[in-house]
């Protein structure tokens, strides 16, 4: 026993100081190392939030709220009426495929229940929204051309091909100017040419 005592105490004696806490800091390291691990898996595992990209549409007619309106690319007709604060009591809620998804840079134009019984009467057919540049619907309503001297930033943006900043520049261009003479005084505008020009010819007025 004496030996054995003594063997036990050579032993513990060879043990350097500190020793007997060397494998409880290792036991902390190896649990926070695997804790980082696992917070760093949990976030290389997250799935990636993808934004749907959107477009611009401009409503107006029978709704309460007319004017543009930032939409999901895969919004239709009726989320792009909600949008403008719904549907006027006067408005032809059946005339409307509500179902139709938008295009954008389009037009959504809601019309009166007076407006489409007069359409009716035309032989117009009932139908769908059309997007802006496929104009058949609203021509033959007798839509009026928009005047580059009196449009707002709106209205000019429902002409094919301007947006936002072209619109602007119109704006400034009439107001430096005293407005415009011609129609075709619209292609001193920067970005405005005859490509652009061609497309909305018709449409326009001073």
């Amino acid at each position: 026993m004496a030996a054995a005592g003594c063997l036990l105490l050579a032993v513990m004696a060879a043990l350097p100081a500190g020793c007997s806490s060397g494998p409880q800091l290792t036991v902390m390291e190896m649990e926070e190392a695997s804790e980082t691990g696992a917070q760093s898996e949990t976030v290389q595992t997250e799935p990636r939030i993808e934004t749907e990209p959107s477009i611009a549409v401009y409503v107006c007619g029978a709704v309460n709220c007319p004017g543009v309106y930032e939409l999901s690319a895969s919004a239709r007709v009726y989320q792009a009426v909600e949008a403008a604060g719904g549907f006027r009591d006067d408005a032809d809620q059946e005339w409307v495929n509500q179902a139709q998804f938008l295009q954008d840079g389009g037009k959504i134009r809601i019309y009166t229940r007076l407006e489409t019984d007069q359409m009716r009467q035309e032989g117009l057919e009932e139908g769908s929204v059309l997007p802006e540049g496929q104009d058949a619907q609203t021509e033959q309503a007798g839509e009026s051309p928009v005047n580059l001297n009196t449009a707002t930033r709106e209205e000019l943006m429902t002409l094919p091909g301007i947006g936002e900043a072209k619109a602007d520049a119109v704006i400034a261009y009439r107001e430096e100017n005293g407005g415009f003479s011609s129609p075709e005084e619209i292609m001193n505008i920067s970005g405005i040419k005859e490509a652009v020009f061609s497309q909305i010819k018709d449409r326009i007025t001073v």
